[in-house]
């Protein structure tokens, strides 16, 4: 695979600024762009401060996702002095939990390295991959949090594809889904404020009349609708867990690929969608996750990005 030259990323990183500049012109619209910057591990690729310099330089709000591990201290005020506006880092859990799914001795390097970003002042999130593995630990992360001091703590659902394929099984039950998501929303938080990109989680956070919210999207799941990722060879998908390739930024027109993808565009049509999340008033704040959606039915033979979310448990 061919990985983008550090002169390229900065070529694409002034090519979507120009063009979210445009738009905002020819729309009348005004917004501030922002980026999260991950990997993989994103401190292992060289250029990365060049890169998060360049993103910076253009106005762009960046967020970091890392597993800590590599942030020295002198790493962390470089990251404080590029105004980093949020750094999330992954922590599955206690230590043994942690450990039996990142590997050994990670558990403190991530410690350190959240350690390290809290005194050169930045603002940081541990964020869980809620599983099977893990779902009965939450509350051991509350207070980890707590402990550290930092200033929020974020949970998503585990998405079965790539190196999360194999841990499909662990996937929570929709009724284990529910039943968690209640038990995160009536802790008393103490000032640590519980964030999450699940449009499911959040929507179950809402209360709303049964009116139905039309068929533009508003919210919700960012795939087709508020963003886009690039992978290292230029790649475009909807989404990083959203394996569909939608073209290549080094060949295509962001614009074009923007406005005519046959893929986004789906993503955007609520006739489209299947089962009960097609059906669902909430689907223009929510949609469920286009990742877990395509991973499940991927499992079955049928890789539909448009398949209903299986662990959604809204109008049930």
């Amino acid at each position: 695979m061919h990985e983008m030259t550090l002169p390229e990323i900065q070529n694409t990183i002034h090519e979507i600024s120009d063009t979210l500049s445009i738009w905002m012109k020819t729309y009348g619209i005004s917004f501030t762009p922002s980026v999260n910057v991950t990997g993989g591990e994103p401190f292992l690729k060289k250029d990365i401060f060049e890169i998060l310099d360049t993103f910076r330089s253009r106005g762009f709000e960046i967020y970091l996702l890392t597993n800590g591990t590599l942030i020295d201290s002198d790493m962390a005020k470089r990251l404080c002095a590029l105004e980093i506006k949020g750094i999330q880092v992954s922590i599955e859990g206690p230590r043994k939990i942690h450990e039996s799914i990142r590997g050994k001795h990670s558990f403190a390097g991530s410690l350190r390295g959240v350690t390290n970003l809290l005194e050169a002042g930045l603002d940081v999130t541990l964020n869980v991959t809620l599983s099977y593995l893990n779902a009965g630990y939450f509350m051991d992360l509350f207070q980890l949090s707590s402990a550290l001091g930092v200033q929020k703590l974020g949970f998503s659902r585990l998405v079965p594809s790539g190196r999360g394929e194999t841990l499909r099984k662990e996937m929570l039950q929709t009724e284990d889904v529910k039943d968690l998501y209640e038990k995160i929303f009536s802790m008393n938080t103490n000032g640590l404020e519980i964030v999450t990109g699940d449009p499911v989680a959040s929507q179950s956070r809402k209360e709303t009349d049964d009116k139905d919210n039309g068929d533009i999207a508003l919210g919700g799941c960012a795939a087709g609708i508020s963003g886009l990722t690039i992978l290292p060879d230029g790649t475009l998908l909807p989404c990083r867990r959203l394996p569909v390739p939608v073209g290549n930024i080094l060949k295509d027109s962001l614009r074009e690929v923007w406005a005519a993808s046959k893929v986004l565009n789906a993503l955007r049509d609520r006739s489209m969608y299947k089962g009960k999340c097609g059906s669902c008033r909430k689907w223009a704040h929510c949609r469920g996750c286009r990742a877990i959606a395509y991973a499940y039915s991927h499992a079955q033979g049928q890789g539909d990005f448009l398949a209903p979310d299986p662990q959604c448990f809204i109008n049930q």
